[in-house]
């Protein structure tokens, strides 16, 4: 018998079997085959070790083999914190919306997301949203397209505009918070209601990031023991210096990772 990795996940073939002789047998319907990385028009004898990717096009993977594709692409035990992690972030613009694809594709368990915001013609230079979605929630947007990207992620949305008496208990049990706001207001009332009520919970803000200077000037700023601030905490949105997706998409990486971090490192509450 030979163990050949198949869609990640190890099984055993008959010796002498075939790449089109595997496919025949276990998913027939597969019209991509990739054996070793590479994908492939021709039949090819297989040897122990290879590794095959059997695909459909349009199927979607069940939990389970999604979870072992994901899972397979991490450092071991990564994926099975961050299946356990929740997230909440605040603003689904051009920081929040960036952030949350991110943490959907590495598997975070659950996300909590909130804005009371529609898709405007002008979030269409740096949010992650469509021409066909002008008009949307936010939050209805979102979350249409963070399940075509995984559908087994639990989301929870919520269209609301947050103030100080209800930001509580929305993400009142978060692992890690992410203040992905444009108004300087709005940032300072949800970083003062988590230091005040929640300050075992990481707070992960951002504070400069418009234009199109050096994205190596955006760094993380450790302003407390459990808060974070993204930016060059200086370029902010102005006229001759607007939000462009390339910064914006580097600070709202910079935040996901962060947040990626503590929870992985065990920093999360």
């Amino acid at each position: 018998m030979l163990k050949i990795r198949l869609n990640e996940r190890w099984v055993e073939a008959e010796e002498g079997v075939t790449l089109f002789g595997l496919r025949a047998e276990l998913k027939p319907e597969a019209d991509i085959i990739i054996l070793n990385g590479a994908a492939m028009g021709a039949d090819s004898l297989l040897v122990e070790g290879d590794e095959v990717c059997l695909i459909q096009r349009g199927e979607a993977p069940s939990e389970e083999e999604l979870e072992a594709l994901m899972a397979a692409r991490h450092t071991p035990g990564v994926h099975a914190k961050l299946k356990a992690a929740t997230v909440g972030i605040a603003g689904l613009g051009g920081l929040g919306s960036a952030i949350a694809v991110a943490l959907a594709r590495v598997g975070v368990g659950k996300l909590i997301l909130a804005d009371f915001d529609i898709v405007e013609p002008s979030n269409l230079n740096r949010q992650q949203y469509f021409v066909d979605q002008l008009g949307l929630l936010k939050t209805e947007a979102l979350v249409s397209n963070l399940r075509r990207i995984n559908p087994y992620v639990e989301l929870e949305a919520h269209a609301v505009k947050l103030t100080p008496d209800t930001v509580f208990p929305m993400f009142g049990k978060t692992n890690v918070m992410i203040e992905a706001f444009d108004r300087a207001d709005q940032k300072a009332m949800l970083m003062q209601a988590f230091v005040a009520q929640k300050p075992e919970i990481p707070f992960i803000g951002a504070s400069g990031m418009a234009g199109y200077s050096s994205g190596e000037t955006i760094g993380i700023k450790k302003m407390g023991a459990n808060l974070y601030v993204v930016g060059d905490l200086e370029t902010e949105a102005q006229p001759g210096c607007g939000l462009m997706a390339p910064r914006v998409g580097i600070a709202a990486s910079m935040q996901a990772n962060l947040a990626l971090r503590l929870i992985v490192e065990g920093n999360a509450s």
